[in-house]
């Protein structure tokens, strides 16, 4: 039942472009920390999930959505 939670409010966050630009910068920022300051044997996967998360967040908020289908004539 959460995990459902979290998707539909990702899901209706995607649907607003500015506020999903920056939450992906606020990923990105903290994501390259963990991958160039942190010595912790994890921190670098840690580092590299949540900032290829920023980015596709980034990506959507500047590009926007695709549309699910095309209709072609």
């Amino acid at each position: 039942m959460a995990l459902r939670r979290v998707r539909g409010v990702l899901l209706r966050l995607v649907r607003r472009r500015l506020m999903t630009t920056v939450l992906g910068l606020a990923l990105v920022i903290p994501a390259a920390w963990l991958e160039f300051g942190s010595d912790l044997w994890w921190a670098s996967g840690l580092g590299l999930v949540i900032g290829a998360t920023g980015i596709a967040l980034i990506w959507t908020g500047v590009f926007g959505l695709r549309p699910d289908w095309i209709d072609s004539d």
